[in-house]
């Protein structure tokens, strides 16, 4: 045996496969190389792709994640705040109210110009491009580096998005969600909705959000209105509002300028202004700034009885109109309004001296004018300033009326045929008892003897005589003659408030206790103008809601509230009062008129109302304590013993009358009445107020001195009612005004007369010399005696009126 070792056999490679082996004489691979230096920090092909690829999916997966996790929100506060905008009859705007001063419209209210400019200046694409537009940031840096003008980089959606839904805080959050809130709101709401949305929620400066306010601020019209370069200017006030306003910034009109050429421009080359237009264009000058939600004047009187006869009448809900947004035409015209604020400012502010005279601190004014033809109301005057004096004096129901609630105790008369109590039909020539103090016969109540002015006696005189010379004895005795519940149903038939304070039945209510306003007492007045027939007051003429909704208002309605023969006979019985009696003043209104003076207990009101055919006004002079707000008496204001419904609220009546029907044909009165009111009875000739009153000519009943009734046996005074009048006759048609039978205009004392006080009678007329009496002067300014009435209700002392 060898000792050599012999060869072993080779045992399988343990590192290979089972079954694999190796190939024979292929080579190994060799191991890449490790990168270094810089080679290390570029990152491969393969890392590079799963970056896009992971990348790209974490992009599609937040955004369908952000896609549904973010929702459209409710607007946010500020975006649904609206002011409500008040309007006169004509459409030009009279205050506005609200917090935020913004009148949502809809795009059909929005010039097509404006629309433009607005495009030109923020999204030029704004109708073809998505909601999102990556390359207006773009476009929008370029346009500012190349000195083009600015503009946003957000898309009119999206700033539309951030007025409306979101806050304005520049936050990645709130960009974030308007990203995601504009390509939700670009598939649920049309291009047009969205524009519409951003014009009514941008600001423009001086406090006006949205187009419709904005033009209303620099221009004065609405944005139906708005031309092409007004459009545009106010399009260039989106980027910088108060830069760019040249009037409160006149050092920055260059710039304003330069936007506003770049607006006008961008129009041209979208094709939405001709070249020759764009030529023709020039900068346009805004209005001077103003305060438009300004409550000065009579401006915050207006809106707070407009806001309280919509809710009142239920055309509103307070809450509705608390949020906003509602466009109120009233019924109140410009002129007329205007020129009543100037009657009160002529003839009775501009009188006052208040630093020399306390009395005249007192001094207040009411008044209504109502078309008694529709029963609207065509102006009010509530104050010097709502600021200064909150009450609206056109409204209130705190004074009391005084005689110029005498005319509805006449027109109730003829309404019920009612009779004296000696059975005599009661018309303008039936002849009563004038003597003060005379007990009123037939009212079971108790005594009641109602004092005349300076507790003159008139003796027997004719209801035209009475009612000229506003004869307490007379009016009190036909109150009960007739019924007082019926004068009461009358007045709230002609247009007082059945919740009138102090409307009660008893004869008082014939000396003016009750304590209507203003326009109550208008509104009556006009129901005569119109022959009897009322029309319940209306002061809103048309009511939308977000520029879009017309609210529905109550159905007008017209009745006859009283036959034409009452109502048209104490027209004509005003009308003596005109010619010859304590409305003389009226007369110079140049037209034919119809009026009634009043005075309230204690002087602390004058009255005067009246129409003519085409207007039913009536004025009050208040006498109220500014600190305490007690009423006053008006004795020694403007300089005068006193003020009389004759004097300065006749002549206020006058002076807006006349101005307000400036232009208007004269109409005349056109009057059917009662059967023989025709006819004027002879002057009465037992008046013994003083001598020389014209009475002279005698009367028709010699005998009437001698069967009065003071005997208390309850008959009427004695004379024929309508002694003169023609047999058959049956009344007629009025054309000129009548004569009376009270003497010469001027005489028989035409002045204010006290009633029983504490809170009972007023009544009482006045001169209209505004302070001095024709008929004998003013006497001491009180009013007598006690007298004992007997008769609970019924006052007691009385006092001049």
């Amino acid at each position: 045996m060898s000792d050599e070792p012999q060869p072993q056999p080779q045992q399988p490679n343990r590192g290979w496969a089972s079954g694999a082996p190796e190939a024979a004489g292929k080579a190994k691979k060799p191991k890449r190389p490790k990168r270094t230096g810089w080679r290390r920090l570029i990152p491969t092909w393969r890392i590079v792709l799963s970056t896009v690829v992971i990348g790209l999916l974490l992009v599609v997966g937040g955004f369908f994640l952000g896609y549904h996790l973010v929702q459209i929100p409710a607007a946010n506060a500020l975006a649904t705040k609206q002011s409500n905008v008040y309007l006169y009859a004509d459409g030009t705007v009279l205050a506005r109210d609200g917090e935020v001063n913004r009148e949502s419209v809809g795009l059909a209210r929005i010039s097509k110009d404006a629309q433009h400019a607005v495009l030109a200046a923020e999204d030029r694409d704004f109708y073809t491009e998505s909601a999102i537009d990556p390359m207006a940031m773009v476009r929008a840096g370029w346009n500012t580096a190349t000195g083009k003008g600015k503009q946003s980089g957000s898309t009119i959606t999206q700033q539309y998005v951030k007025n409306y839904y979101l806050a304005q805080e520049q936050t990645v959050t709130r960009k974030v969600k308007e990203f995601f809130i504009s390509i939700k709101l670009d598939r649920e709401k049309s291009k047009d909705e969205i524009l519409e949305g951003y014009l009514n929620t941008s600001f423009f400066g001086r406090g006006a959000y949205g187009i419709q306010s904005a033009a209303q601020a620099y221009f004065g019209v609405d944005a139906k209105d708005l031309t092409a370069a007004q459009g545009a200017y106010l399009a260039s006030l989106l980027n910088a509002p108060s830069q760019y306003d040249v009037v409160a910034h006149p050092e920055n009109r260059p710039a304003a300028e330069a936007r506003w050429n770049y607006v006008m421009n961008g129009m041209v080359d979208k094709g939405w202004l001709s070249a020759s237009d764009r030529a023709a264009a020039k900068f346009p000058k805004p209005k001077q700034s103003t305060i438009s939600t300004n409550m000065s004047g009579q401006r915050g009187y207006v809106v707070n009885i407009v806001r309280k006869y919509l809710i009142e009448n239920g055309i509103v809900d307070e809450e509705e109109l608390g949020r906003g947004g509602y466009r109120i035409t009233t019924t109140l015209q410009k002129d007329k309004q205007d020129a009543f604020v100037e009657a009160v400012d002529d003839k009775l502010m501009s009188q006052l001296d208040k630093k020399e005279r306390k009395v005249d601190t007192y001094v207040r004014a009411g008044g209504a004018s109502v078309d008694p033809k529709t029963g609207k109301v065509v102006a009010m005057y509530n104050g010097i300033d709502y600021v200064k004096q909150y009450t609206p004096n056109a409204t209130r129901r705190d004074f009391q009326v005084g005689s110029t609630f005498k005319p509805f105790v006449f027109t109730s008369a003829v309404e019920n045929h009612s009779e004296t109590q000696s059975g005599r039909t009661i018309n303008p020539n039936t002849r009563y008892d004038g003597t003060s103090e005379r007990p009123v016969q037939g009212w079971a109540g108790g005594r009641y003897a109602p004092e005349n002015e300076d507790q003159r006696d008139y003796g027997h005189v004719t209801v035209r005589e009475a009612t000229d010379k506003s004869i307490n004895a007379v009016y009190a005795q036909m109150a009960v003659d007739v019924g007082s519940d019926k004068v009461m149903q009358t007045a709230i038939d002609l247009g007082l408030s059945k919740n009138t304070p102090e409307l009660t039945p008893s004869p008082s209510i014939a000396l003016g206790v009750a304590t209507a306003s203003p326009l109550d007492m208008a509104e009556a007045y006009a129901t005569l103008a119109n022959h009897g027939r009322h029309s319940t007051y209306t002061l809103v003429e048309k009511v939308m809601k977000d520029g879009k909704q017309e609210v529905e208002l109550p159905e007008r309605r017209e009745h006859q509230a009283v036959s034409r023969e009452a109502a048209d006979t104490t027209t004509s019985v005003l009308r003596s009062v005109v010619q010859n009696g304590t409305a003389s003043a009226a007369q110079a209104v140049g037209r034919p008129a119809a009026a009634k003076t009043g005075t309230a207990e204690e002087d602390t009101a004058a009255w005067f109302a009246g129409y003519t055919p085409d207007l039913a006004t009536v004025v009050a002079v208040m006498g109220q304590d500014p600190k305490t707000a007690a009423h006053k008496s008006l004795y020694g204001a403007m300089g005068l013993a006193r003020i009389n419904g004759g004097g300065a609220p006749a002549e206020i009546w006058s002076q807006y009358t006349r101005n307000a029907l400036e232009g208007e044909p004269v109409a005349d009165f056109d009057l059917q009445l009662q059967a023989g009111a025709d006819v004027t009875a002879p002057p009465s000739s037992d008046a013994s107020d003083e001598p020389g009153d014209g009475d002279e000519s005698g009367s028709s009943d010699p005998d009437a001195s001698s069967t009065g009734d003071e005997d208390g046996s309850g008959s009427d005074t004695p004379g024929d009612s309508g002694s003169s009048t023609p047999p058959g006759d049956s009344g007629g048609t009025e054309s000129d005004p009548p004569s009376t039978g009270g003497g010469t205009p001027g005489s028989g004392g035409p002045s204010t007369e006290p009633g029983p006080t504490g809170g009972g009678d007023s009544g009482g007329d006045d001169s209209s010399n505004g302070g001095t009496d024709p008929g004998g002067g003013d006497t001491d300014g009180a009013g007598g005696g006690d007298t004992d009435t007997g008769f609970p209700g019924i006052p007691v002392t009385p006092r001049r009126q």
